[in-house]
């Protein structure tokens, strides 16, 4: 069963959303520019990619190469250059930083402690993203208040100290995100039609079963509270205890 079938339910109020939706956009490239997307090739970023063509703002993509990533997932972002014309640049780790924690902490470090898996979000995400968001006024995520207790109360706007955050689904259900898809062909990760809900590195992330949380897939053996690369956290909290000039020490 696919993913369209199994999750294409528009809400009541969809043709509301996604006027809203399309008029925040065209608000965020008057206001906010040079506006970029961060796109981790879920479902969630490819509806927001077609959104921003629908609403015919200009815009770069960039997409962070964490280089733990599914070979579907890689796939996918040959298509998205393919079938969009806007910039598409691709952010990756320092390799002298990647390696030096491989060779300290280990391949599989992540499942030891939040700490060791948040220092490397903070190698392989942190870092590339703020080489990613230099210069931008303004950046689009695909953050919706249904996906996690974390984000009920994600805001359409988010001011921050050097730009904004613009969540154009903010509002959307799953379904939504899915008849949007559906009806607009939207390329998506063949990874959801293998009941993977919410995707990132390869190691962080699992398929689901019938019942479970939307984000239980992901880092599945912390607690709920720790579920957070810190892409989307305060600064305070996005980095682990140990600092990355340490790492090669």
């Amino acid at each position: 069963m696919s993913a369209i079938s199994l999750h294409a339910r528009a809400s009541a109020d969809f043709d509301a959303k996604l006027a809203h939706s399309l008029d925040l956009l065209r608000q965020a490239e008057a206001r906010h520019s040079p506006l970029t997307q961060a796109s981790s090739l879920g479902a969630e970023d490819m509806a927001i990619t077609q959104l921003m063509k629908e609403a015919g703002i200009r815009a770069s993509i960039f997409v962070l190469d964490t280089g733990k990533l599914h070979a579907e997932t890689l796939g996918l972002l040959a298509t998205l250059r393919q079938a969009y014309d806007f910039p598409v640049e691709v952010y990756r780790p320092e390799p002298a930083a990647a390696a030096a924690y491989v060779k300290r902490f280990g391949e599989e470090a992540m499942y030891q402690s939040i700490e060791l898996r948040k220092q490397c979000c903070g190698i392989r995400k942190m870092e590339p993203l703020a080489r990613a968001l230099a210069g931008k006024k303004g950046w689009l995520t695909g953050l919706r208040r249904e996906q996690s207790d974390a984000r009920a109360d994600v805001p359409d706007i988010e001011q921050q100290e050097e730009r904004a955050k613009i969540n154009p689904l903010a509002a959307w259900t799953w379904g939504d995100v899915w008849h949007y898809i559906a009806t607009r062909e939207v390329p998506y990760n063949p990874l959801h039609d293998q009941f993977f809900p919410s995707i990132g590195c390869a190691p962080c992330t699992r398929a689901i079963s019938l019942g479970e949380d939307f984000r239980s897939g992901r880092w599945w053996w912390e607690q709920e509270s720790a579920k957070e690369c810190g892409l989307h956290v305060q600064p305070s909290s996005a980095l682990s205890s140990i600092p990355i000039r340490e790492i090669a020490a």
